[in-house]
Order: C-alpha cells, then structure tokens, then sequence
C-alpha cells in the first residue's frame, strides 16, 4: 500500500488513510517541534499545575478523551505513573465518557485537578462536556487540551485563555475514518510534557521512533505474509502502556473492516483468565513486548503458552531486540536502536497494527477512508444527547 501511486489508492478507497499512517515518522519529528517552540509556556503551565492544591498535596491529573483519544491516556498514564514527577503529580486516564456520565464517580470536588483533553477534532459533544463537567465538580482545576483542529470547538473555547493551555498538532488533524497520526502525535506530546527524562533523552527517542517508523513502511511486505493467509480473528495483547495500546490497535482492526474481522484485547497476563477463549485455527495473536525485563517475561510467557497450544493461525510478537525474546514468529526491530521506554515505542508499535489493519481492510473488500457503509458510524460522533447535571 505504502508503495501505490495516489490514483491507484484513491480507486481503493484507501489514499487518505495510507498517507496518514505513512507520515507519522515526520509528524513526530514535529510534534517535537510544537513542543520545543512552546516549551516556556508549557514549563509556566506544568509549574502552576505542581502547585495547584499547595505544597504537600499532589495534583490530579486526568487524560481525557473518547475512543481513540481515550487509549491516547490509557498509554501514556502507565509510563507517567514510574518516569513522572510522582511526588507533585497523580495520573490517572478516565474517559470523557465516563466523566460526563457520572461525574461524581470519577472526580472529587477537594480534588486540585488538572484535565488533560486528547481531541482529533476537538468537535466531539463528550469533550466539550466533560471540560463542563470537570468545572462544575472540582474546585480547583486547570485545563489542558492537546488537539489537532485548530478550528475545532475545544481549540476555540481557550483560544485568548491565558490561564490554562492549548496545544495544536494541526499536522495530525487526520481526515481518514480512523484516527492515526493523532493518536501517536497526541501520546507523544503528553509524554514529553510530563516526563521527567532530559530534553537530550526526549530528542534520541523521538530520532529512534521516528528511523523505526520508516522501517515499518519499508517492511510492509513482511507484514503482508501474515495479511495473506486465512484468518477471521484478532486480538492484541501486552502489558503496562502496551495493554492500554492493545484496545487501540484492536479498534483499528474494529473500524477499518467494519466488524467483519473479530477482534479482542487484553493485557498479556490477564488474557488466560477467559479471553484466550477467542482464539482458534483462523486467530492473529499479536504481543506488544514490553523491554522492562520484568515484564517482558510475562509477554514472553503468553506468546510461548499460545504458540505451543498450537490454537493459532499466527503467534507474533512485536518486539525490540533483547537480551530475552520471542523466538517465533516476530515483527522484531533490530539491535540498532537503543531499548526504548514504553511511551516512546508504543508509536512504532502501532504503527505496525495500523499496517494490519489497512492491509486486512483492503483483504475484506472494505474502503479503508470509509470503511462504514451505512454511515451509522462516524468520524465525529453524532446523536449525543449531553443532560443538565448539578451538584
């Protein structure tokens, strides 16, 4: 696909959403960028953030969104948890969804909150209410969106706040069914703002992911052999931030064949206590392997149980090169990168099951850019009814 001129993609109904994938390497590159040309802003912000409920207190804050932009937290907030300022800061990922209804059972008025919004578009009727909600509930809150739609109504409403602040990855304003690069450009910018690692640190990884993004467009071929063979089923595992991105990349597969490939999720150890029922002879697993060589060995151990059960089609890992590996069948990136931390692979990574998923809804007979025929499913959501609420 990566290799196919712009008319033969556009006869497939599938230019837009392979172009989106394919430039996430240099939208990374700039989001960086964003992120350097705002860094004294973003510095003011996170130090008034520190010190919202004084002192001895540490800040609630909140990754919010919905679907996507809701996996967006469910990644970043594991890593943030270890590689964060643990003692000013307290991550959670709680989804706009969740917020607007029932907001008392996921926020406390005592509570100094900082609500971080992830929105594509910025259009969505939850991300606009869950900022209403958030303000109607705690006390002391700040508000931090990172969106893609300049234009969008969540941009629009702090557009001359000079409280809170607004960060714009217009480059990642995906136009496609499926959110993409807005999803790995979003995650991205949350980690550097809120890890605690080097700039110099923040600018090799965002190097390494984005050299690893081109060789997931390189190595497509590779991923097509698996795409070729018979299969109606998929699920993803992984653990830490990779058990949040695993419900990413099943939703992409989810999307983009319009339900016609089965898909599941979990996290790498939980997935024996049930799930792994889901699979059968006409099954893609798919492991995102965590390089903590703690935990790696509990992705390594699923991979291994499955593939030996035999109850697969495919048993895959996508992996790092390391000291301990999957030694099946892999997506491996080689020893020339640097072990990453799990924030910063994960784009890599998804770029990988985005790849499956365009390459399994062109095998479907779906049109990746609008993959639902009915039009019952949309880029933006419609049909929300948001209720009065009060206190």
């Amino acid at each position: 696909m990566f290799e196919k001129d712009t008319e033969t993609l556009k006869s497939m109904g599938a230019e837009i959403t392979t172009r989106e994938i394919r430039q996430q390497p240099e939208l990374w590159e700039g989001t960086l960028k964003i992120y350097d040309d705002n860094i004294d802003a973003i510095k003011s912000f996170v130090e008034r953030a520190r010190v919202l409920g004084g002192t001895d207190e540490r800040t609630h804050v909140v990754f919010t969104g919905a679907g996507t932009s809701a996996y967006v937290g469910d990644t970043v907030t594991p890593y943030l948890r270890r590689h964060g300022d643990s003692s000013a800061f307290r991550f959670d990922a709680i989804a706009t969804t969740d917020i607007v209804a029932a907001p008392l059972d996921y926020l406390r008025p005592e509570d100094p909150t900082v609500l971080v919004s992830f929105a594509r578009s910025g259009n969505s009727p939850e991300s606009l209410a869950a900022v209403e909600r958030a303000g109607q509930v705690v006390n002391n809150i700040l508000y931090l969106n990172i969106t893609c739609a300049p234009e969008g109504h969540l941009a629009q409403q702090f557009r001359d706040d000079s409280e809170n602040l607004t960060l714009l990855i217009p480059g990642a304003n995906d136009q496609g069914f499926a959110m993409t690069g807005s999803y790995s450009c979003m995650e991205l910018m949350a980690a550097l703002i809120f890890d605690t690692a080097s700039r110099e640190d923040k600018g090799t990884w965002v190097a390494e992911i984005a050299a690893m993004g081109r060789e997931v467009i390189a190595r497509e071929p590779e991923i097509q052999k698996w795409i070729d063979t018979d299969f109606d089923r998929i699920t993803y595992l992984g653990s830490g931030s990779f058990a949040g991105e695993a419900r990413e990349c099943q939703l992409k597969i989810l999307e983009l064949t319009h339900g016609l490939i089965a898909t599941s999720f979990d996290s790498s150890m939980g997935y024996r206590h049930g799930p792994k029922s889901f699979v059968d002879g006409k099954t893609l697993v798919f492991d995102l392997v965590h390089n903590d060589p703690y935990t790696r060995q509990y992705d390594l151990d699923i991979l291994n149980e499955i593939a030996g059960d035999k109850i697969a089609a495919h048993t895959i890992a996508i992996q790092q090169e390391g000291e301990t590996k999957f030694e099946g069948e892999s997506f491996t990136f080689g020893s020339a990168y640097a072990p990453l931390p799990e924030a910063y692979l994960a784009l890599p990574y998804v770029m990988v099951a985005q790849t499956v998923s365009l390459l399994t809804s062109v095998k479907v007979g779906n049109t990746p850019d609008t993959p639902s025929p009915t039009g019952t499913v949309n880029r933006v959501v419609k049909g929300v009814t948001i209720h009065p609420f009060q206190m």
